[in-house]
């Protein structure tokens, strides 16, 4: 199984054994996680700036490549936001081409309730990675970025809808390429860990409730625009039942361990 490199930047140090560095892994939970959060160093700010981004795993080389290969991060935002404007050259004190970004995306699969509040947890996927972005100025390569990014939204939206984007689309879409440098990820699944001296006290278990609450992400009822003429084609429809479907089996899953 393929591995990111374990460095002293992306080796998880609480609760070990719940790290995780293999490709699939981490790029499965980048690509199944609605929003990423993407943090980069503003020029002449002290302040480091998180911005809400959709993005995608994926490899223009070999777009047929799995998610246990190597892949690169593709990011869709508007041209003249902050994060698309800034130096993709490098610095004097960068080794490598762009500028350097820290990704994170998190699915949460449960809340786990313990006997006392210091021991109750959530069940959850999250993976954080490092990477340096290149703006992506090849038009066959925005392009192949744009359909992906939209796929991964919604299968087969892409082709369901009117396409090829215009030349003022186009101009107005940015995609930055990350070429990820180090990743983990970090997951907790099952029960309740609980202290073992309210283990043993019958009171306190007689009258607390433990367990796990199941959680994930729902798609309610697709609603038609006010000038929509079509029917929910199916690869809606389909998106919302089997979402929905595979989402609570899996959070149903965690919370057994």
């Amino acid at each position: 199984m393929a591995e990111y490199t374990k460095t002293a930047r992306n080796t998880v140090n609480r609760y070990r054994g719940r790290g995780v560095y293999d490709y699939g892994t981490i790029h499965t939970i980048v690509n199944t996680a609605p929003i990423l959060h993407v943090s980069f160093n503003p020029p002449s700010d002290p302040f480091p700036t998180i911005l809400p981004m959709i993005g995608c795993m994926g490899s223009f080389a070999s777009p047929s490549a799995p998610l246990s290969a190597p892949l690169d991060l593709y990011l869709h935002g508007y041209v003249s936001s902050r994060l698309m404007r800034l130096p993709t050259t490098p610095s004097a004190d960068d080794e490598e081409n762009g500028t350097p970004l820290c990704i994170a995306a998190t699915l949460l699969d449960g809340l786990v309730l313990a006997l006392t509040p210091n021991h109750h947890s959530m069940n959850y996927r999250s993976a954080v990675l490092h990477g340096y972005a290149t703006l992506v100025t090849d038009p066959a390569e925005k392009l192949y970025a744009m359909e992906l990014v939209t796929n991964n939204v919604i299968p087969d939206r892409w082709a369901n809808s009117r396409v090829p984007p215009t030349n003022v689309e186009m101009q107005s879409t940015s995609i930055l390429r990350v070429a990820i440098v180090d990743a983990s990820a970090k997951v907790r699944s099952g029960e309740p860990s609980e202290d073992r001296k309210d283990e043993k006290d019958e009171a306190v278990r007689g009258r607390v409730w433990t367990g796990v609450i199941p959680t994930w992400t729902a798609y309610g009822e697709p609603v038609p625009a006010e000038k929509n003429r079509v029917v929910v084609p199916r690869h809606v429809s389909g998106l919302v039942e089997g979402c929905n479907r595979e989402n609570e089996k899996k959070a149903r899953e965690v919370a057994k361990g």
